[in-house]
């Protein structure tokens, strides 16, 4: 039997676990599973960038064991990374540390042509690490939290490729999205009030795909959804 593809999933900081009694780093089960279910092997990394700065020597060295990475999802980038003065209120679960370590290892990834999936949180960590911005709250009841809605693919994406359907029902939990596209991005799906759900890179070296929604939440019933992780582990094989 082959060995299992390594996939790197950045662990998530929690101030408390009812299991672990005290502040954990954790990733979601039906994440994790999701990566399983496609052939992978998927392995919680510790995000290190003392005082909110990652060294980018160490960061690619410590990406250099796996065969992929996975970005989830998260509470929200500081603004100040992507050039903004002031936060919006609702801004939420900044954590400087988790921003850098992010960041670099989308920017490594993406350097290096290693096969990287990005969800949610992951898809504004990619657009903001490639100069993007984003709108820091939807506002004005439109933000797609708790929320299944459908999403128009483009046609001919590699998004519509991976998936095999022009659209797709998409679990959203997010109140941020994409403003200013960071460099090289195309938008491969919109929400029906044009909220940009999906990213492609063209061109890049290596297999990727970005989502704002949750494919982990519906994947162990939605094959569409499933597929994101199948053609990410495929691609790391």
């Amino acid at each position: 039997m082959s060995p299992r593809p390594l996939i790197a999933v950045p662990a998530r900081f929690a101030a408390s676990t009812s299991a672990l009694r005290y502040a954990a780093e954790v990733n979601a089960r039906a994440l994790i599973e999701a990566v399983w279910r496609a052939g992978g092997e998927p392995v919680t990394v510790h995000p290190h960038a003392p005082g909110g700065v990652a060294d980018p020597a160490e960061v690619a060295a410590r990406l250099a064991r796996f065969a992929g990475l996975l970005l989830p999802g998260g509470g929200d980038l500081a603004p100040s990374r992507y050039g903004a003065a002031d936060a919006h209120e609702s801004v939420y679960d900044v954590d400087d540390e988790q921003d850098a370590f992010d960041l670099e290892l989308a920017r490594r990834a993406l350097e290096s042509g290693m096969p990287l999936l990005a969800v949610c949180r992951g898809l504004q960590v990619v657009n903001v690490a490639l100069g993007g911005t984003l709108c820091q709250d939807m506002g004005d009841g439109r933000e797609h939290r708790h929320v299944v809605h459908p999403v128009e693919i483009v046609a001919d994406s590699g998004l519509e490729k991976i998936v095999g359907a022009a659209k797709v029902e998409a679990s959203c939990y997010h109140h941020q999205r994409v403003d200013r596209l960071g460099a090289g991005l195309t938008v491969t799906a919109r929400a029906a009030d044009g909220t940009v759900e999906a990213l492609g890179l063209p061109g890049a070296p290596g297999w990727f795909a970005a989502v704002q929604w949750h494919p982990e939440d519906t994947a162990a019933a939605d094959p569409a959804q499933q597929r994101l992780f199948d053609a990410l582990v495929k691609a790391a094989a």
